[in-house]
């Protein structure tokens, strides 16, 4: 008879939850998707892992967190679901095409977009941070800051070749951990 009882408290508490949490995680979902439909989806699929999650063994320390956490994970699924272009499939990149501003979300196309661009903006400031001295430069100068290789190669009296290289492995690090966040 222990088990019923269980259920119901748990039943009890997960609609307590969610009748406390669902307007402030319905609110931050809508700021971020411009569709309605789309925000209805999330949050009901935030509830569903949230229903799931709670009846696991272990708890959830901090649920209003843990939610929008979830929000924030299922936010960036969907924009990334649209997206036309997967991410092994740009050009490389030394294609004058592929520059880092054409790969991120456009900050005008809506709520979402922006989200997804600053939390992706974020990440690479933290990546760019853990490039070693000489590739973060090349990189910076090159895809932030627009300067050729053969400028900086006049600038530094670094060979070009030696440029590319480190762009290069640069690149190759930050799609490696870029791509983690792309997959999560």
């Amino acid at each position: 008879m222990t088990a019923p009882t269980m259920t119901t408290e748990q039943d009890q508490e997960i609609t307590a939850t969610v009748l406390k949490e669902r307007s402030r995680l319905w609110n931050f979902i809508r700021r971020r998707v411009a569709d309605q439909t789309d925000a209805d989806d999330i949050l009901q699929d935030v509830f569903y892992e949230f229903t799931q999650a709670y009846r696991l063994p272990e708890p959830i320390e901090q649920v209003s967190a843990w939610l929008f956490r979830v929000a924030r994970n299922r936010i960036i699924d969907r924009f990334r679901k649209k997206k036309e272009v997967a991410l092994e499939d740009i050009a490389h990149e030394d294609d004058e095409d592929c520059r880092l501003d054409l790969m991120l979300p456009s900050p005008d196309a809506g709520p979402e977009a922006a989200y997804t661009r600053a939390m992706l903006l974020e990440e690479l400031q933290r990546a760019l941070e853990d490039l070693p001295a000489n590739q973060r430069e090349v990189f910076i100068a090159h895809e932030l800051d627009g300067i050729s290789f053969k400028e900086m190669a006049a600038d530094t009296g670094i060979s070009i070749n030696t440029l590319l290289a480190r762009k290069r492995y640069a690149v190759l690090y930050l799609r490696q951990r870029l791509q983690a966040l792309y997959e999560e």
